[in-house]
């Protein structure tokens, strides 16, 4: 990870960490190195964004600084994530953008770039961009006369997402009774209008942004009012979106949460029977549930585990030619239709599921069992002096010797926060919290630990 660009772009507090400063300047460098690979001629750039309300004054100013740098800037306007990629891939653009900050509170806000696939940016370009931000880079020239970009209402890039979705399931989702989560997010409007025109019967909830709600309550992170809302409603299916709708998690008929590991598993095993799983193998992350792993073994399906975070995943999934992959957290890849977790291709490739074995959801993921879980995340003074600690690995190696075959443990720092995470999965809750314990209590005795949160 570089200094601003993580894992999922550039994210912090809106006005704080990252500024319309910042986005002009992004915007600025971008316009110019991309026009610079056509020789001088403008380059062609398409933006999204969610619904908060920095996004607008993000918007504006990526715009202001690509253009006044001589290429183009398409504008998608409110739309997902999914979207920008697929629209950055099928219609010749150099740069795809999107402003969201994913499950973020509405005060935080992101930049997230893509290349002309529709996948991470290079992490080459990335680093330039970086230096071009703390002023280790030449000044831009500002275009002039005819030179300088303009600017496209490309409302119509959304419809053709849509139509994009629509096509994906041979089958109608006719006489299906299916509620969306959109978290007030980017699908509030493109849910309801893929799952009509599939002919589910459709509930929404959630759907009225003001710039401030995005993922207050509701979404992929606070699955409550999802899960009252489907028992209440009598629906067959739920599933929950975070703001940039990339990220689906979903709710059976009973109410009760399906996460995205059981998501891997339904699709997983269904996709082995009809033959579009190649190697019989799926790519997860290293926080994917013991559960997951048991029940691929049980069917036979191979898994891979890479770093968190979809980018790590659908790296692997390209390089090693694999089709299907994702998170806990809902990030659910499929490669064959998109270049990065895409929350609505999920719901439909879940509804395809349910048509094709006339199996409820809640019996179609009776075979992946979650193992009780303990994730805490703590503050301490030097995040790899503490990964190091002689300790603290005796402590984790102590706490696998006592799960065995029967569980895990996992410390890691994260990518996002100033913390390690300290994470346990057993038979039961008491060993999950007991073998945590122990590790953050190794901490503690070697003086690094300053805080649990």
């Amino acid at each position: 990870m570089g200094k601003y660009f993580g894992t999922d772009g550039f994210r912090g507090r809106a006005g704080r960490d990252l500024t319309a400063a910042h986005a002009f300047q992004i915007g600025r460098f971008l316009g110019y190195h991309f026009r610079a690979d056509h020789g001088g001629k403008a380059a062609r750039i398409v933006i999204g964004k969610d619904t908060r309300r920095s996004s607008y004054m993000f918007e504006n100013a990526l715009a202001s600084g690509i253009t006044s740098s001589g290429s183009d800037v398409y504008l998608l306007h409110v739309t997902t994530t999914p979207c920008v990629s697929y629209i950055t891939r099928t219609e010749d653009f150099d740069c795809g953008i999107m402003i969201s900050a994913s499950h973020n509170p509405f005060y935080d806000n992101g930049i997230k770039l893509m290349n002309s696939e529709g996948e991470k940016m290079d992490d080459e370009i990335q680093e330039k961009l970086e230096q071009y931000l703390d002023g280790m880079l030449p000044e831009i020239p500002y275009a002039i006369n005819d030179e300088i970009g303009k600017t496209v209402d490309f409302y119509n890039g959304r419809n053709r997402y849509i139509g994009y979705l629509t096509n994906i399931s041979a089958k109608s989702f006719e006489n299906h009774k299916v509620g969306l989560d959109c978290a007030n997010g980017a699908s509030w409007m493109i849910g309801r209008a893929v799952f009509d025109a599939l002919g589910a019967k459709t509930y929404v909830i959630h759907a009225e942004p003001d710039g401030d709600n995005v993922n207050q309550n509701c979404g992929s992170t606070h699955l409550a009012d999802l899960k009252q809302f489907v028992k209440e409603n009598n629906l067959d299916v739920g599933f929950a979106f975070d703001g940039d709708a990339d990220r689906c998690l979903a709710v059976d008929e009973n109410g009760n949460e399906v996460n995205g590991d059981k998501i891997m598993y339904i699709l997983a095993k269904w996709m082995k029977r009809m033959g579009m799983l190649p190697e019989n193998r799926i790519v997860t992350t290293v926080m994917s549930n013991f559960g997951l792993y048991k029940a691929l073994d049980e069917i036979g399906i191979g898994y891979e585990k890479t770093k968190v975070g979809d980018r790590y995943v659908y790296e692997n999934m390209k390089e090693n030619d694999y089709y299907l992959g994702g998170e806990q957290s809902g990030h659910v890849i499929f490669r064959k239709y998109a270049h990065t977790g895409d929350g609505l291709v999920t719901a439909i490739m879940v509804m395809r599921v349910m048509i094709d074995t006339n199996l409820p959801l809640s019996a179609l993921a009776q075979g992946c069992e979650m193992y009780p879980q303990v994730l805490k995340n703590v503050e301490v003074d030097d995040k790899e002096a503490t990964l190091a600690d002689p300790a603290v690995l005796t402590a984790v190696s102590e706490a696998e010797a006592r799960l065995g075959n029967d569980g895990r443990v996992l410390l890691r720092a994260s990518g996002t926060e100033p913390v390690l995470r300290v994470m346990a999965e057993a038979g039961t809750q008491d060993a999950c919290e007991m073998n945590v314990n122990e590790i953050i209590r190794a901490m503690k005795e070697s003086g690094h630990l300053l805080k649990v949160r």
